[in-house]
């Protein structure tokens, strides 16, 4: 198969996004592991968030060499909830949606990505960063399938198990950090191309 395009607008940004985001976030210390955090979707607003939150917060106070960056989405559903849970919480930066250049960037500096976001879903593993679903299911099921995603759902605890396993096992890391992308290669679209001269 040809592959997501998305993939290759991921590569071709990739070059200078981590400059431009190192120069807009300098809240964050080089010397942390980052942990990069998104969660919008309207399935997980009220107490699914309330949970994630509380995990997100624990996750700091168990290991104290790791920092949170969270672009917190807008609606007011989720930017109340989050920010009356996580605004006074140490070594978690809580920051407006980005812009793509600057969002890939963060996700190359991140150790590990929570997530709710398909299309981070996709991007992240490109990267060969693991990537803990906060959902109950997803459509990219072949990313779970090939190693690059993993659910955990949106309870406190199972957030925290995955989280810490990820962050405290090398090997567990390193398979989900390996695994190929099954979303393609950065070259989808010179292959789309050729597909379209030929017919």
């Amino acid at each position: 198969t040809p592959g997501n395009p998305v993939i290759d607008a991921l590569q071709m940004t990739r070059e200078h996004a981590r400059g431009v985001a190192r120069d807009q976030f300098s809240c964050l210390d080089s010397g942390l592991r980052t942990v990069l955090v998104t969660a919008h979707r309207r399935e997980n607003h009220g107490e699914p968030l309330v949970r994630i939150c509380r995990a997100v917060a624990r996750l700091t106070e168990r290991y104290p060499d790791v920092q949170v960056i969270w672009p917190v989405h807008p609606n007011p559903d989720v930017f109340e909830t989050v920010h009356c849970l996580l605004a006074d919480k140490p070594r978690i930066h809580l920051v407006s949606p980005m812009g793509y250049r600057a969002f890939v960037g963060v996700m190359e500096m991140s150790t590990l990505i929570l997530t709710d976001s398909g299309g981070v879903q996709e991007e992240a593993p490109a990267l060969g960063r693991p990537v803990l679903v906060m959902r109950e299911t997803t459509e990219r099921p072949e990313g779970v399938a090939s190693g690059t995603l993993k659910l955990v759902g949106t309870t406190e605890a199972g957030i925290l198990q995955e989280a810490s396993l990820l962050l405290t096992d090398a090997e567990a890391y390193r398979r989900m950090a390996n695994a190929v992308c099954p979303y393609g290669d950065g070259k989808a679209a010179g292959r789309i191309v050729t597909a379209i001269r030929h017919h």
